[in-house]
């Protein structure tokens, strides 16, 4: 009689979940900085937002967790990333950082060392890590600029994160797509870098 009473059991716990449906919601953590906080944008403008909401509407299961904040570096990350995992414990993390780094001339060999310090914390978390491919204006010298996008190559190849194209290369070479500091992208771009990360999202979760 137990063993029929908890089969009976389980079998209207599968009918309580949806269908397609896995056993634990996908969370993804992302890392970021202003690019993702949504600088100079109004509350809930920003494209993380906009994707939550996306994937309300069409019932997928993937929660995003917006850890981002405007200004934020690769060492700020570090102080605060074992709190975040350990309060989230996303299934995934995706670290969109550097941009701020590398305005400043960091030094390259810092920058992949906090990098790799960030994929390591998190998948010794159980994530799975995506590193975002940034990239910074030349205004640094082209050895500098070159270096500085060659470490998410290597960082990625050290550590097995999946590398992930930047969205704002296609954002940035249009003017109407920015804010007048020319630096972040405006309330247009948003649906845009929204769909682009979907198709992101989509292909490091299937890989």
């Amino acid at each position: 009689m137990i063993r029929i009473f908890l089969k009976l059991m389980l079998f209207l716990a599968c009918l309580n979940q949806p269908f397609g449906a896995t056993a634990s919601e996908t969370k993804i953590m992302i890392i970021g900085d202003s690019l993702s906080a949504g600088y100079g944008l109004k509350q809930d403008q920003d494209w993380v937002n906009l994707l939550q909401n996306k994937y309300a509407e069409t019932k997928k299961s993937i929660s995003l967790i917006n850890m981002s904040v405007s200004g934020q570096t690769t060492d700020n990350a570090l102080l605060t990333i074992d709190a975040q995992l350990k309060a989230h414990q996303p299934s995934h993390v995706l670290i969109e950082l550097g941009g701020n780094d590398g305005i400043r001339g960091f030094p390259i060999k810092l920058i992949r060392k906090h990098l790799t310090e960030l994929v390591a914390k998190s998948k010794n978390n159980g994530a799975k890590v995506a590193l975002m491919e940034i990239q910074i204006p030349p205004n640094l010298g082209p050895r500098y600029t070159k270096m500085f996008t060659g470490n998410y190559q290597t960082v990625a190849k050290d550590t097995g994160a999946y590398l992930m194209d930047y969205f704002m290369v296609p954002i940035a070479v249009d003017k109407s797509l920015m804010q007048d500091d020319n630096l972040h992208p405006n309330e247009k771009a948003q649906p845009l870098i929204r769909d682009f990360m979907e198709k992101q999202f989509d292909l490091w979760l299937n890989k």
